[in-house]
């Protein structure tokens, strides 16, 4: 199978923060495997941009040891990397201060497309955003590129969109989530609109639950100052749950573009009901012999920050009434896994007297770390003897179906990266889209943080805190293995 290659006009993008750890990991590793799939043209420039000094021969060896450090399972030619390497430049430039900014806006082209990555902390998202303005750098074509947190509540999302707004149109403003990059992800809304199969079941009446999973391995690794203050609730559910929640939920938008689609995802968040008290479990995971606590990773021996989170919602509209959806987050746990399970209803009569057990289809979508899908049915087990029926997995994992063609897909930043020098923000989330699920998010917060809720402790290792179980035992269902 050949991909199909479109190529990208030439453009200039300036990475704020560009010799940062997301730069160095993820950002200029992913171009120039874009560079390599004949998607950016050679005229097209990458200009980093921080506050270390740095020449422009020191910032080339610096990007090129970050991608042969970092190009996973890609490999990385030499040749291609040599002329990739040409096309970086490297401005120091204070972020609050005026040093480097005259010659940041001589370096820029404007005849050509420019976007602006912000890899640095939200603090500065307001300090670059008016500087790019205040020395005319950013032109009203100019598109830029802002990292989660898109603040830590309400109040906070609305003082930072209020601030991209004063320099921005919403239709410059690219809020990037990853997880919305992923093959599989785009590939639920191909299975749900692409096909006719699975559409008319997709609704209350044939679905008895929804769950989803993002499950970790590691901890919070240098990550525990921000994670801290954060938790698993500001930091997984509030966006990545919640877009993946976004995308099995909503209605068929009138067309694939993107203010249709974030239309649709709008009024998903808006339909959220409040979570009651009972319906959600808080989770630390404890020391054992070989790991350190939560508490001991942040050193904060107080610390009440959840590392995990277990919710059931529903959502209050004709389609999902009487749905539970059910989300599950959490760090340092028995396997990396992030899985969507869409749940159908069982059989309202089996007509085979061996059928005691009656099982329940599931389309299960594996999100990482091994994308794909499967559809669990029910058959007859090959072989004489009666009616004996099993229950067997109808596999769709990409790397078997699609062959080598799985082997160039982009990942999650490559392609959202490419979505921002074309101009298409279908992937990206929108301002009142952050604004509505912090309104959702809030009130669950500030609940548990009024009445001092001490987190379920689990073990590293394990599956969760056992009150996560309790919360589907006690609807009469279980959560799906961690596989």
């Amino acid at each position: 199978m050949v991909s199909r290659v479109i190529p990208v006009d030439p453009f200039d993008l300036v990475i704020f923060g560009g010799t940062g750890d997301l730069a160095r990991r993820k950002i200029l590793p992913g171009l120039f495997r874009r560079y390599c799939a004949n998607q950016i043209p050679t005229s097209a420039r990458i200009i980093g941009v921080a506050r270390t000094q740095l020449d422009k021969k020191a910032y080339r060896i610096l990007v090129r040891d970050s991608i042969i450090e970092f190009s996973g399972n890609h490999k990385v030619n030499k040749k291609y990397l040599e002329t990739f390497l040409l096309m970086l430049v490297y401005k120091k430039v204070d972020a609050q201060g005026e040093e480097g900014w005259a010659e940041l806006k001589d370096l820029v082209r404007k005849d050509v497309v420019n976007a602006y990555y912000l890899s640095v902390g939200p603090g500065l998202f307001g300090e670059i955003a008016s500087r790019l303005k205040q020395w005319d750098i950013a032109t009203v074509e100019s598109r830029v590129v802002i990292e989660k947190p898109f603040g830590r509540d309400l109040s906070s999302a609305k003082k930072l969109n209020a601030v991209l707004s004063t320099h921005f149109s919403e239709n410059q403003i690219y809020r990037i989530d990853h997880y919305l990059g992923k093959e599989t992800v785009q590939n639920l809304m191909a299975v749900r609109f692409g096909n006719l199969l699975f559409e008319p079941l997709w609704n209350s009446q044939y679905v008895d639950h929804i769950q989803i999973t993002v499950a970790e391995t590691v901890g919070v690794g240098g990550r525990g100052a921000y994670y801290d203050k954060s938790g698993a609730m500001r930091d997984m559910v509030q966006n990545h749950l919640m877009q993946l929640l976004c995308l099995i939920a909503m209605e068929p938008p009138s067309q694939f573009n993107p203010d249709s689609v974030r239309d649709e995802k709008l009024k998903v968040i808006r339909a959220l009901a409040g979570v009651k008290s009972h319906h959600i479990v808080r989770g630390q995971y404890d020391s054992t012999k070989t790991e350190q606590s939560y508490r001991q990773d942040v050193e904060n021996p107080r610390s009440f920050t959840e590392s995990y989170v277990a919710i059931k919602t529903e959502i209050n509209n004709w389609r999902w009434a009487g749905v539970p959806f059910y989300l599950r987050t959490g760090k340092k746990l028995k396997t990396r896994s992030s899985e969507i399970a869409i749940v159908f209803k069982k059989l309202p009569h089996s007509i085979f007297e061996q059928d005691g057990e009656k099982k329940q289809n599931i389309l299960a979508i594996q999100l990482q770390p091994n994308e794909g899908m499967t559809l669990d049915v029910t058959i007859k087990e090959p072989g004489p003897g009666g009616m004996r029926l099993i229950h067997v997995p109808l596999d769709m994992t990409f790397a078997e179906a699609l062959g080598d063609h799985v082997e160039d897909n982009p990942d999650a930043y490559e392609r959202l990266i490419m979505d921002v020098i074309r101009g298409n923000q279908t992937l990206f989330m929108r301002g009142d889209e952050v604004e509505a699920a912090w309104t959702w998010t809030d009130p669950i917060i500030k609940t548990w943080e009024s009445r001092h809720d001490v987190p379920k402790l689990y073990e590293v290792g394990s599956v969760g805190p056992e009150d996560a179980m309790a919360l589907i035992r006690r609807d009469d269902r279980v959560w799906r293995d961690l596989k």
